[in-house]
């Protein structure tokens, strides 16, 4: 149980330092919006069309979304660039039926929204209450906060 634990804990604070549930959306949107010219390309692959154009922004959106959790502190970067290219996969893709469109603007505007200095000072009053959590069991008496 205690390996689980610190899997689990390990997993909580890798999270915490990254706009994981941004990077997440912006991932799911690039597969969706790939899904479309991947079936465009079985059954009509003809040379000039604009199949390309979709796996293009599809490829560029789902790259967006692993940059961020490589590179968080571009996540504002990263959300303009793949509210950029979902919008423009309408043109190339139909925007993976325009659910990959919607999930790649959520994703986006959340991948901008987060601030990397937030995420570490939740993370520390985290680590402080857990300090004086471990202080108070083994003393056996109520620490105070400092």
């Amino acid at each position: 149980m205690s390996s689980n634990d610190s899997k689990r804990k390990r997993f909580k604070n890798w999270r915490a330092r990254r706009p994981f549930w941004g990077a997440t959306l912006s991932i799911l949107s690039g597969l969706i919006i790939l899904m479309v010219p991947a079936q465009l390309y079985e059954i009509a692959a003809a040379p000039g069309s604009i199949i390309v154009v979709g796996f293009l922004l599809g490829g560029l959106t789902l790259i967006m979304g692993v940059l961020a959790y490589i590179m968080p502190k571009l996540s504002t970067l990263f959300g303009v660039l793949g509210i950029f290219s979902s919008v423009l996969s309408i043109m190339g893709a139909l925007g993976g039926f325009l659910i990959g469109t919607l999930l790649g603007i959520v994703g986006g505007s959340m991948l901008i929204a987060w601030k990397p200095e937030l995420a570490a000072l939740d993370l520390e009053k985290q680590s402080n209450s857990d300090r004086i959590a471990e202080k108070e069991i083994a003393s056996g008496k109520e620490v105070l906060p400092e």
